[in-house]
Order: C-alpha cells, then sequence, then structure tokens
C-alpha cells in the first residue's frame, strides 16, 4: 500500500512541476502586463479554499522562488558562478552551493513583499500577526517576481565587459525601481483609500526600509 501511495505522490508531483511550464509563462505575463489586477486577484484568492486557490495560475511565493531559480540560471549561462558562492567570505561563507544561494535570493526578494504588507497593515492600524501579513505579503509576490527578474537581469548586464552592456543594466534597474515603486503607490492609494500623494510617502517609506534591509543582508554575506 505504501508503494501504490508513493507511486501517487508522484504522479501528482510530476503533473505539478509540468504545469509550471504553461503556469510559470501566463502568471509572468499578466504580472507584467496587469500587475494591480494580479493584486487583487491574490486577495480574491485567499477567500477560496486551499485547494481552490490558484489554479489558472502559480501561487504568488512559488512564482517568486522559480523566478529566482530561472533568473540564477541565467546568470550561471552567461557570467558564471556568483562570487558569493565562489569566495565564501563573511556570512557568505554558508552559502557553499547553488541551492543555499537560490534560497539566499529568495530571503533578499522576500524582504520587499514583506516590508510592503506590514506597512499596509500598519497603516490600517491592525494588530500586526501572521493573518493580515498573508493577504498583502502574497499579492506583493506577483510584483516583486518581475522586480526581481529585472534587478537581477541588471545585475547581469552590469557584469559584462561592454559598456553599452554596463550603460542598459542601470537603465534597466532604473526602470525597474521605477515600475516597482510606482506601483507601490497606485496599491497603497487603493487599499487605503487615500491620494496618492500620500501612498507615495507610505510606499517611500516601506522602500527605504526595504532596501536598507537588502543592502544590510547584502553587505553581511559578501
Amino acid at each position: 500500500m505504501n508503494f501504490f501511495n508513493l507511486l501517487k505522490s508522484l504522479d501528482e508531483l510530476l503533473y505539478e512541476v509540468m504545469s509550471w511550464l504553461i503556469f510559470y509563462p501566463v502568471t509572468l505575463w499578466q504580472g507584467l502586463t496587469r500587475p494591480l489586477k494580479m493584486m487583487d486577484y491574490s486577495d480574491a484568492e485567499q477567500g477560496d479554499a486551499e485547494e481552490k486557490q490558484y489554479t489558472d495560475t502559480l501561487s504568488p511565493p512559488l512564482f517568486l522562488l522559480l523566478t529566482l531559480v530561472i533568473s540564477h540560471a541565467l546568470e550561471l549561462s552567461t557570467v558564471g558562478e556568483s562570487a558569493i558562492v565562489a569566495d565564501k567570505t563573511g556570512l557568505g561563507g554558508l552559502v557553499n552551493d547553488d541551492t543555499t544561494y537560490i534560497l539566499m535570493r529568495v530571503a533578499f526578494f522576500s524582504l520587499f513583499p514583506l516590508v510592503m504588507a506590514a506597512r499596509l497593515v500598519r497603516a490600517r492600524h491592525v494588530k500586526l500577526d501572521r493573518v493580515p501579513l498573508k493577504a498583502p505579503f502574497y499579492s506583493q509576490c506577483y510584483v516583486a517576481a518581475p522586480f526581481a527578474l529585472m534587478v537581477s537581469g541588471a545585475s547581469i548586464l552590469l557584469q559584462l565587459k561592454p559598456l553599452a552592456a554596463g550603460i542598459a543594466g542601470l537603465v534597466l534597474l532604473a526602470l525597474a525601481l521605477l515600475w516597482f515603486g510606482s506601483l507601490q503607490i497606485l496599491w497603497f492609494a487603493q487599499h487605503l483609500r487615500i491620494s496618492r500623494w500620500r501612498a507615495a510617502l507610505h510606499a517611500s517609506r516601506a522602500m527605504v526600509e526595504a532596501l536598507v534591509l537588502f543592502v544590510l543582508f547584502s553587505l553581511i554575506v559578501t
């Protein structure tokens, strides 16, 4: 009986993994072309039963994770092994292979959804705990993934030799920050029902907090 249960589990796992080939591009396209609607969609899905959630897309955290795996694969194919994995300096000594490096990057980019979600909960004057934090965190993952992909692409370009590639990397990084920041202003304005100027203050504060944590984390592991 255990053997047949194992076969059934493998069957379900194979189907789930292969379905990513369809649903990842769909989720990425929707995340890039209609990010705010995807965030609203995530909020709505949180009200469904667990087995009925995200049936036509990838779940937000999985989407972020797969995006970082793909971006790391692109980095390996273009610029080679990361210096963090190769040098093993500081806490980076704990990052001794590609798996731990990907997990570190997941932690890096998950800071943005976490800080944005926490700022929204605090702005609503709601007690900060797991329940009110989950829905905004999940919705934020839908825009954090394309943002991470753009930042990773910029990082790759900055590591390439031609000057034009470095300039393109800086432009892509600026566009990524502008895109992500603009979405945050619209998101805070929509959910807090405030003006875009006040929403910009919330978004700016959360962005600064996330970037500070991001930089501190980077300095620790390098």
